[in-house]
């Protein structure tokens, strides 16, 4: 777990994002600070339309900014080159998503094992590795087999698999439950604390109340801004989040 002492894995300052089309902006962050550290289990929350994704996308250098610094590892994002970004993630990040982006031709450990072989790792040692979390991850014995012949449990099993085949220094899961049923979401979320369990720094964005108050740290956003960070338990109600956000857009 990250101590005060240690400078954190992530830091961000400042961070602003507006979304512009034709003379219409809608300011998407409005000076998000945020401090994550090595071995921490951050969980995102907030109503729809309110930044979490945006923070996320943001955080990791998917999306560029309008404002602030992000520095993840000690290294500014934004001060990078595209390429370098893009390096930067593929070597430090790992992402699971709603939708699973599973490449549907690929076998389950051809999609776990490409992030390794686009970054130059011998074939023979990624597809060891990608074996390896698969059998981590409950799928030894679906290999083989492709997205659309798995549950979508499965499929996302895969992509946290995935996410984790390069030792990133952080993952980040965009709604990693969202599109699952609730037994399966319970599996994905026991899953997602045995990672963490294991030493592996995660920030997961989630509509799931169950998933978002499960973490030690909650992190809830509204109007673009940081609301809430600290124990669950402290935290607004969801729906008086949601309610609060209601009254806002109506102003």
């Amino acid at each position: 777990m990250h101590s005060e002492n240690e400078p954190p894995l992530l830091s961000a300052t400042g961070v602003v994002k507006t979304y512009r089309s034709g003379h219409l902006e809608v300011p998407a962050l409005r000076g998000v600070d945020l401090r994550i550290g090595a071995g921490e289990l951050v969980m995102v929350m907030g109503p729809s339309g309110n930044g979490k994704t945006t923070l996320l996308n943001c955080l990791s250098g998917l999306d560029e900014i309008d404002g602030g610094t992000v520095h993840v590892g000690g290294r500014d994002l934004f001060a990078m080159s595209d390429a370098d970004r893009t390096r930067h993630r593929a070597t430090t990040m790992g992402f699971v998503f709603q939708a699973f982006n599973l490449i549907p031709v690929l076998s389950a450990v051809e999609n776990v094992e490409l992030p390794l072989l686009v970054t130059g790792v011998a074939p023979k040692v990624a597809r060891e590795r990608a074996r390896d979390l698969l059998a981590r991850v409950g799928l030894a014995d679906r290999a083989g087999h492709r997205p659309g012949e798995l549950s979508g449990g499965e499929q996302q099993r895969v992509t946290v698999a995935r996410a984790l085949v390069a030792e990133p220094a952080i993952v980040w899961a965009d709604e990693p439950t969202g599109a699952l049923d609730s037994r399966t979401a319970g599996e994905i979320v026991e899953l997602l604390h045995e990672v963490h369990a294991g030493g592996q720094t995660l920030v997961v964005v989630t509509h799931d109340d169950q998933l978002g108050r499960s973490g030690q740290r909650l992190v809830q956003v509204r109007d673009g801004r940081v609301v809430h960070d600290g124990p669950p338990h402290t935290a607004p109600d969801a729906r008086a989040l949601e309610a609060a956000a209601s009254v806002e857009a109506v102003r």
